[in-house]
Formats: structure tokens, sequence, C-alpha cells
């Protein structure tokens, strides 16, 4: 089965403070049709992050023939999921993420404590029909003892209640190889997030690779500070084996959406959005109806 082509609106951030329903027109128009949102304010705003009531949300994406596929939440705080799910109920999207918001990775114990935490918070979106998953970074990739943090997550939670979300990208630069993560995860994937890392980039493509210590405590401030933005191109300009991630991922059970998403761009972020669209067609295996 092919698989459907989505957007993070993460890529189109800035323009949707200014003006989420005009923004989210703008999207539908250069052809996309799958959204995955992304709320860092999910302490005062239950849905996408943007202030947007659940009624007026899903009239718009109705009307624009859009639907929602995916959230991240953040803060993701049990006493929140209440309004969060229902919020999300009330657009027809059956699945919450969690993203950036569990680190430094202080020590297994550490990691443990977040394990029981992702457990309870899939258990509570399984009650509701719906799925949690789990977005990596580089960071997770970092190792206690003869294991990864992506590891350890892996193995002490339920693959039942807590699903991934593989960021192809982030996990290249964390030193693995996204196509071994694929066929070792596949039956827990039921999102792909799909970025590119440009030919001419400043950085290594490697963060542990001169770039900065994996035995360093990495807080927000650690990956803010080592974030280039020059290291971001539009998708399927790059470098990254894109058309191995497509073939490998077919193959993943629960998996019907990949998701192109830009953290950062030198383009208007609409062009930058159109340009990926044109880019990705020439991948085999995806679809965008």
């Amino acid at each position: 089965m092919a698989l459907k082509v989505g957007i993070q609106l993460y890529s189109v951030r800035q323009s949707l403070q200014k003006d989420p329903y005009g923004v989210l027109a703008q999207v539908a128009e250069v052809g996309y049709k799958y959204l995955e949102a992304a709320n860092h304010d999910a302490a005062n705003d239950p849905g996408v992050g943007f202030g947007v009531p659940a009624d007026k949300m899903k009239a718009s994406l109705d009307e624009l023939g859009m639907s929602i596929v995916g959230s991240h939440i953040n803060p993701l705080k049990a006493e929140l999921l209440d309004g969060v799910l229902d919020y999300h109920q009330a657009l027809g999207n059956k699945q919450i993420g969690c993203d950036i918001e569990f680190f430094p990775y202080e020590d297994v114990d550490f990691v443990l404590r977040r394990c029981e935490l992702f457990n309870e918070v899939g258990e509570k979106c399984k009650e509701r029909g719906m799925r949690f998953y789990y977005h990596n970074h580089y960071q997770e990739f970092q190792k206690f003892g003869d294991k990864t943090v992506y590891e350890i997550i892996m193995e002490n939670t339920d693959p039942s209640l807590v699903f991934i979300e593989l960021d192809t990208y982030w996990a290249t630069r964390g030193g693995q190889n996204p196509v071994e993560l694929i066929r070792k995860y596949k039956d827990r994937l039921v999102l792909l997030h799909q970025k590119d890392f440009p030919k001419d980039a400043p950085q290594n493509l490697v963060m542990y690779d001169g770039i900065i210590n994996p035995e360093m405590p990495i807080n927000m401030d650690v990956f803010m500070a080592t974030l280039q933005p020059r290291c971001f191109t539009e998708i399927g300009t790059g470098i990254l084996p894109i058309q191995d991630i497509i073939n490998a991922a077919k193959d993943a059970p629960n998996l019907e959406y990949i998701i192109l998403e830009q953290d950062h761009t030198q383009l208007d972020e609409i062009e930058s959005i159109k340009v990926s669209m044109e880019a990705f067609r020439k991948f085999s295996g995806v679809e965008w109806a």
C-alpha cells in the first residue's frame, strides 16, 4: 500500500501564528490534505496550539477537505489529557504524541520514570479508542551502558500502548540507520517524519561526530545552541536515502502516513512546503489524496 503524504504544521508555524485559518487554506491550496499538529502550549490550549476552538477548526478542515492525523502535545501531563483528547476526538484525530520535552536523560531511572508516564498516557488514549506515540530527536541515541535511551524506552513501554513516530532525520543525526530502525520497530510505527539534510550543510551529518559530546546531558539550551538552521533543506533536495526509507516503511502494518516536516528554511514557509511537495513527487510508493 502506498503511504499517504502529509505535512507537519510546525513547518508553517510562524505563518499560523498570524492567521491560522488563512494559512490552513494556503496549505490546502498547495495540495496537502493530511496534517499533523504540534501544540507546544498544551497547558493553556488543549488543541493545535493556536487558540482555535475545536468546532471552528473542524469546520475549517471539513471545508478544505483536510484532516488532522496526529498531534504533538507539549507539555505532556496526565492532568491535561482529558481536555486534549476531547479536542482531538472532536476533530476526528485518533492519535497524539510526545515530542521534545523529556530530556536531558539524566540516568536510566529517569528514563524508566518517563516510561511509566508513557504507559499511563497510552492507557488513557486506548480507553478513548485512540493511540499514543513517541517521537524521537537525536538525544534518544545517547547510551547508558550498552543500550541507547531509545532502546530502553522501547523495552520498558507496552507495545500495545506506546507506538512510535520515527523521525528519520534525527535518527540519522543520532548515528542510526533509519531503515534498520523501521525494520526493527515496524509493528509499533504509526507515523513517519521525513526531513532532509543538505549537500552543503555546515555541520557533520551525525551530531556526535565532533558537534556534541554524547556523554554530556543534552538539555534544551544545549539542543538549541547546536541547532543549525542551514542543516535543513526542502525534502527531496538533500542527501537522505528517502526512497530506501519509503521502501522499508511499506512493510510496517500500522503505518499509513509519511509526514513531511521543515524545521527551518531559507524560503518563505509556504514556498518551502511547495518545493518539498514537488521534490517529493519523484519518489515511488507514496500518494497525495
